[in-house]
């Protein structure tokens, strides 16, 4: 990737991971559920990578390109990221409450990990095609590497155990009922913890080690560490 890329560009290919990567994690949930018990989001055509059922305009459209604007005027180094529509998902359907609560939440990042992992194999054959399609290979190299910060950002994000994120519900299903009912309790307050985290600078330097464990081995995948 000779030359930098002028913020116009850097949109362009940076809009399909961040797309691909909010809706298979939407429809990850859902398609876990399905194979559940609970068949809600697959009634209402959700288990789906058809990213327009998913779309949420402020969240998958608006708050990240002005969150990428703003961090890129700024010379980068912000967090960046997003969210879609919920998925539906009705637990009474589940055969084991507490275990497929655990299973459809953890779907979600799990797909973020399998979708960097695919970005990393695309970036390592970007690069063996660098001689004969440059033309190709160059968009296609920073796509990818655009695929495995946005894949690593929204798993390392939602494994938090902040409710409403996955590693939320994750960590409220493993804990011992009555504890898990006094942790659901801190759910409404979720967001504001999230935002607070963020204003006060917390936020990156608690997801940074992970960040830089997952994108290291999707580097390694690739052949460039």
């Amino acid at each position: 990737m000779p030359h930098e890329l002028n913020l116009i560009q850097q949109l362009v290919v940076f809009v399909l991971p961040l797309i691909f990567a909010i809706t298979v994690h939407e429809a990850a949930h859902g398609w876990v559920a399905d194979k559940l018990g609970d068949h809600t989001a697959r009634a209402m055509g959700r288990v789906t990578i058809n990213p327009i059922p998913h779309i949420d305009p402020v969240g998958t459209i608006i708050v990240p390109l002005a969150l990428y604007a703003m961090t890129t005027l700024a010379g980068g180094g912000g967090l960046i990221f997003g969210w879609a529509k919920p998925v539906p998902i009705n637990p009474r359907n589940f055969g084991n409450y507490r275990r497929d609560m655990a299973l459809t939440a953890a779907a979600g990042p799990v797909s973020n990990f399998i979708m960097l992992l695919i970005w990393a194999v695309l970036l390592r054959m970007s690069a063996g095609m660098e001689s004969s399609a440059s033309w190709f290979a160059e968009p296609l190299a920073y796509m990818a590497v655009g695929g495995i910060l946005i894949n690593a950002i929204l798993m390392v994000l939602n494994l938090l155990p902040i409710l409403p994120l996955d590693g939320g519900r994750v960590l409220a299903s493993l804990l011992p009922p009555r504890l898990s009912f006094s942790y659901a309790r801190l759910e409404p307050w979720g967001l504001f913890i999230l935002i607070g985290l963020m204003v006060t600078g917390i936020l990156w330097p608690i997801m940074r080690p992970m960040l830089q464990l997952v994108q290291g081995l999707a580097y390694s995948v690739a052949g460039l560490m």
